[in-house]
């Protein structure tokens, strides 16, 4: 049995008496810290919550004329000056700021930070980025420096110093670039390749595949140089290594080979592999190549029987609109007919079929390898998607 210890009742009572006290203490404190903050700033917060972003800046003014000397006040005003667009008032509020004598490293660096985003989003990058520059100096903001630097790099087409930036950010994160770093020695080439230089071009390619070796953009590339050079077979066997990459890409290049095959002679042998890969993967971008290869290879009957046989599978108005239109080349079906149901689904396949970004949403009807609602690198899945109509 554990044995009492009596002095313990003198102590408990001692810690309770000390545990409310300090209690008292801290609220005590955070009533004091409430009511130091000018009337206004509440105003202000409450202004935003109601999403009254005029009647909070007049709050936020006011409150910054009652208590000065808070950066925070300063802060949250110049904050609400960017997010109405109002940089010039943004960048004067914070450029006072940074006049301010006896500063520490810390306000400053704060400071600099706000008046960098300013010129950022007022378009003025190179202010930004010298500001930018000097943050890296700080731990705290040194890798979000780096990030909006990468981000301006990007912006002014800079892909030399948006490599570097990047190497940077992914040594000292520990976050992956390689597919941005691919990407933007991808972009180095198709520099290069405008001015005829296609050693360089085969360069930069070869750095975007070490980079990344599943970069499908720099094998497209690659392949596309060698069949402007007349190498088709060459130009082939390049391209069909994306399988080993990233397979549901082949319809990226499905046209293009399947039109070298038959250069070659060789269009049977393309069909049947593009055949092949639709078998494997459920392509639709590829069964449409399918499908005018079979209508100009074998007729419409088998045309036709080809998209029978995958509308069965799975209902399509962009099938369906091909086996109409092998109906038509038949002549099973009235032209005034044929006419009036293909523009009818044609319509509506124009605005329901589509490229959609992965982060953003951002809908095109052609694919991109950066998404330009976003700037997201690869983030368009290779195949158009077909939404639901009801």
């Amino acid at each position: 049995m554990v044995e009492f210890e009596y002095w313990w009742l003198l102590v408990l009572p001692l810690f309770f008496v000390l545990g409310w006290l300090a209690a008292r203490m801290d609220i005590k404190q955070l009533l004091n810290e409430s009511s130091a903050l000018p009337t206004a700033y509440f105003k202000g917060l409450n202004f935003l919550i109601k999403d009254q972003r005029d009647k909070a800046i007049e709050a936020f003014l006011e409150a910054v004329k009652i208590n000065s000397e808070s950066l925070e006040l300063h802060f949250a005003l110049g904050s609400l000056f960017r997010l109405r667009g109002e940089m010039d008032r943004a960048i004067h509020l914070h450029h006072n700021l940074l006049e301010r004598p006896q500063l520490s490293d810390v306000q400053r660096f704060a400071i600099m930070a706000e008046l960098a985003q300013d010129y950022l989003k007022a378009g003025l990058f190179d202010r930004a980025e010298d500001l930018f520059h000097k943050l890296r100096a700080s731990p705290t903001y040194h890798l979000p420096a780096l990030r909006y630097l990468l981000d301006i790099y990007i912006r002014e087409r800079d892909w030399t110093r948006a490599i570097e930036t990047a190497k940077d950010l992914e040594s000292q994160s520990g976050t992956s670039f390689h597919k941005e770093i691919a990407q933007f020695h991808c972009e180095l080439a198709v520099s290069e390749a405008s001015t005829g230089n296609i050693q360089q071009t085969k360069h930069h390619l070869a750095n975007a595949l070490e980079a990344n070796k599943e970069c499908v953009r720099a094998t497209i590339m690659l392949g596309d140089l060698e069949a402007t050079s007349g190498n088709r077979q060459k130009a082939i066997t390049t391209w069909k290594h994306i399988e080993q990459q990233q397979p549901q890409c082949l319809g990226l290049v499905a046209e293009r080979l399947l039109q070298n095959y038959t250069a070659l002679d060789k269009g049977k042998e393309g069909l049947a592999l593009l055949k092949n890969w639709m078998e494997k993967y459920r392509l639709p971008s590829v069964l449409n190549i399918i499908y005018e290869a079979t209508l100009a290879q074998n007729g419409t009957e088998a045309a036709a029987n080809l998209a029978r046989t995958e509308l069965s599978k799975k209902p399509s108005l962009n099938i369906l609109d091909r086996l109409l239109q092998a109906r038509v080349l038949e002549n099973t079906v009235k032209k005034e007919d044929a006419a009036l149901i293909q523009g009818t689904i044609r319509h509506f396949l124009g605005s329901s079929r589509s490229y959609c970004c992965d982060q953003c949403g951002f809908r095109a009807r052609n694919y991109y390898w950066q998404c330009p609602g976003c700037n997201h690198w690869e983030s368009f899945p290779p195949e158009p998607k077909e939404q639901t109509l009801r």
